[in-house]
């Protein structure tokens, strides 16, 4: 066994080896990370960075982990099957800082993401006149409770004595710990001139035929053939109010329940972005959401709201901007909870250092943007005693203004220098500018990637004849001569969250720049002020409504001209080239790998025997266009699939005009066929975008559409921002990337601060004036970036 440099065999494991990974499109990749640096992974979108870090090496790293619990504890589990790669050597506990969105339960907030919440109901348990009882009783998730009941007492002799048991919660009885309660529009739910066998129900899955409605018209509550508007009081209240009863229906026992307890239930208590499209369209139809009167949108429950440190309430608390709870923590001087108060403002204090000081404990956690999210993950790490563990980042600095990514890129280097391993898939060159080693990816997207094609320092990169490393050094120039306006859109008064009363007037006609740091009221003031609706079309990163069956040839529409084209070149319905349809390979349902349920251990998902993942029948696999399969079409790239219906037996104008925009926005590496789920932010607001490109809109509002792109593809999206305002539109871009700055008309920047030190407009000019001021924070790295 070789030894390390002191002799001991235990030092000689300084690499994470990776040899022969082939997941998704890497190309048996093989590289040496070493451990306890700080390791940048960089290529164009696509190019593989996340297969090899997050679909390899962190995988692995949680699949062997996952295997030293229990078979009872892996039955609450993912199963993570092991990745395609010959040898992975190396390997320490993998901790995956992500940007997927934090839980948008309700309840879920800032504070209870964080251990800040814990640590101050603690302090209000200890500190808080009057005293209410234990820190349960300041929380919102945790509900009062009385129970009186008998226990046998043996004394000697045994006997039964009554007891009675409490638990003091804090969460408001009215709209158990929501903060809001919802108000439900009957006129909604059933049309009261129908009676129940006409189908007056007409909430979705509630149909005559169909078993609720079943349940409705043979529960034997009221008459099914009475017009709903003739039903007594009693009849009423039964069809919406009741509670659980038992009853038998078509000689089948079960419980009856009323239809607005029903509603809560299924429909209610789930996240509506994860509804099925008919069923949140319903939602949004009949519910609305209104604050809570009795706690007034603070969750807590009357003994919590009135139980006072120095005047302040657990509730103000947690509505204080962090920087403020932070001072106000370090007021507090009492020695018996001293080191609770030390703990609480090292907390508060990491939000400060992240640049998320501007965020309050009681804000929603399904609020947060996917680099907001990623941050309050950090913080948990940040104060953390392990060392020797890999932490992976997915673009840590995306949403970051270039002056907070000065502190990301400090917190990186903490982390890495407590001893900890951290890999992190980056394309902003001032976080490359860190890295103690660079493994850069390519060259090119999807098949055109998958190979390493530079491992070595930042000083190597520069030097290679890579696509990042000849853009390394890009600078986008101010422009000359700026686009003359052609009117203006007003805003006055705008107010929402921190906006302090802003008059400004966004230039229509030329590319309009919004900026200002973290928090500093951009997204308040774009989707807040700018009025959606006539000509108006928004464009977020918010995630894609769909299932796993979705991808960008379903999502744009592009499979129905292609289904039309196959069915008409072979003489068959086009329904037999749709997944979800007549075409779908049996076994799997058409999803192309089948869920194996394990009881006690977790399920597995394996590819389809039948199909192959190919999704579909074999005998439709025999119908061709082009010489191509619906298969092998789905599996095409954007750019190959652009090519392919251009010309030929295979044209398709409708298909190929679709395919143009993909490629226009930055998204030729992409399947047709990639499942939705698996699309970053970036590249969900870009497929949108593609989406919109072919409306009639005059106003496009985009939020950060340079999120994930590679230093080379920032060019072809400046082109065209530049040919959608050259052809009438208007661009409002929401944006921290200086070259875009540098490129646009007219740039309204927001400050000076974030939080309540922000929503002011600081600046309003063009980029030359912007640089030439330099009296604000983004003037100053602009000026920095174009090298004046």
């Amino acid at each position: 066994m070789t030894k390390g440099t002191d002799g001991h065999a235990a030092d000689s494991h300084e690499m994470i080896r990776v040899h022969g990974a082939r997941v998704n499109n890497l190309k048996d990749v093989s590289v040496e990370i070493p451990k306890r640096r700080l390791t940048v992974f960089t290529g164009v979108s696509g190019s593989g960075k996340s297969s090899l870090v997050f679909g390899t090496i962190a995988a692995e790293s949680q699949r062997l982990i996952n295997e030293t619990y229990s078979a009872f504890v892996q039955g609450f589990m993912p199963t993570l099957a092991r990745p395609e790669v010959d040898v992975l050597d190396g390997l320490t506990t993998a901790i995956i800082v992500d940007q997927q969105r934090l839980g948008a339960d309700p309840r879920s907030t800032v504070g209870t993401a964080t251990d800040a919440n814990a640590m101050l109901r603690i302090l209000f348990s200890r500190l808080a006149a009057p005293h209410i009882g234990p820190p349960s009783a300041y929380a919102f998730n945790v509900a009062s409770v009385q129970a009186s009941g008998a226990i046998k007492v043996d004394k000697g002799t045994r006997r039964a004595e009554k007891v009675t048991f409490s638990r003091t919660g804090g969460m408001c009885p009215r709209c158990e710990g929501r903060g809001a309660v919802t108000d439900i529009d009957l006129t909604q739910l059933y049309d009261d001139s129908k009676s129940l066998r006409e189908g007056a129900l007409t909430i979705p899955g509630y149909s005559v035929d169909g078993w609720y409605g079943r349940i409705y018209t043979g529960c034997g509550f009221f008459d099914p053939d009475k017009p709903i508007a003739k039903f007594t009081k009693r009849e009423l209240h039964d069809l919406l109010h009741k509670e659980p009863t038992k009853i038998k229906v078509e000689g089948i026992n079960l419980t009856y329940e009323g239809l607005i307890p029903k509603i809560q239930k299924s429909f209610l208590s789930k996240d509506v972005d994860s509804l099925q499209p008919h069923v949140r369209a319903f939602v949004e139809r009949a519910v609305t959401f209104t604050v809570c009167p009795d706690c007034e949108g603070t969750r807590l429950n009357e003994g919590a709201r009135t139980s006072k440190i120095d005047g302040v309430s657990i509730a103000d608390a947690c509505a204080m901007q962090i920087t403020d709870l932070a001072d106000w923590v370090r007021g507090l001087d009492d020695p018996s909870v001293a080191p609770l108060l030390t703990a609480l403002g090292h907390s508060l204090d990491s939000f400060v250092e992240i640049g998320l000081g501007y965020l309050s404990l009681d804000r929603p956690s399904g609020t947060l943007s996917g680099g907001e999210a990623q941050r309050v993950k950090m913080i948990r790490h940040l104060g953390s005693s392990l060392t020797d563990v890999t932490y992976v980042f997915d673009e840590p600095t995306t949403g970051l203004h270039p002056h907070d990514i000065q502190r990301m890129n400090g917190l990186l280097l903490r982390l890495r220098d407590k001893g900890n391993t951290v890999l992190v898939v980056e394309h902003k060159p001032e976080t490359i500018a860190i890295a103690d080693h660079v493994v850069d990816l390519g060259p090119g997207a999807g098949t055109g990637g998958g190979a390493v094609c530079f491992e070595g320092t930042v000083e190597g990169l520069r030097a290679s004849d890579t696509v990042t490393g000849r853009h390394l050094d890009d600078r986008a120039s101010v422009k000359e001569t700026v686009r003359e306006p052609k009117g203006a859109l007003e805003i006055r008064g705008a107010d929402a969250n921190n906006l302090r009363g802003v008059d400004v007037d966004i230039p229509l006609g030329v590319l309009v720049a919004v900026t200002g740091v973290a928090g500093s009221g951009k997204s308040s003031l774009v989707h807040g002020s700018v009025p959606e609706g006539e000509g108006v079309i928004s464009v977020d990163q918010g995630t894609i409504k769909g299932s796993r069956r979705s991808n960008p040839a379903t999502y744009t529409g592009l499979l129905d001209p292609i289904r039309k084209a196959f069915a008409k070149a072979n003489g068959v319905k086009p329904a037999l080239f749709s997944a979800n349809s007549e075409g779908a390979c049996p076994t799997c349902n058409g999803v192309g790998v089948v869920f194996t349920d394990l009881a006690m251990m977790a399920g597995v998902a394996t590819t389809c025997e039948k199909c192959e993942g190919r999704r579909f029948q074999s005998a439709v696999l025999e119908y061709r266009l082009g010489g191509r399969d619906i298969s092998e079409v789905l599996a095409m790239p954007v750019s190959e699939a652009e090519a392919f219906f251009a010309e030929g037996e295979a044209r398709i104008p409708a298909a190929h005009r679709i395919l143009t925009r993909l490629s226009d926005v930055g998204l030729g590496y992409l399947t047709l066929g990639q499942p939705l789920t698996t699309l970053s932010g970036g590249e969900r607001q870009r497929l949108k975008l593609a989406t919109h490109m072919g409306d009639k809109g005059g106003v496009y509002v985009l939020d950060e559409p340079t999120a994930g792109l590679h230093l080379a593809d920032v060019e072809q999206l400046l082109g065209l921002l530049d040919r959608l305002v050259d052809s009438g539109k208007s661009v409002i871009v929401v944006e921290h990337h200086q070259a875009v700055m540098a490129h646009a008309d007219w740039i309204i920047d927001l400050g000076p601060g974030a939080g309540h030190d922000g929503g002011r407009v600081v600046f309003e000019g063009t980029p030359a004036e912007l640089v030439a001021d330099r009296s604000t924070l983004t003037g100053q790295h602009l000026a920095q970036y174009v090298g004046e």
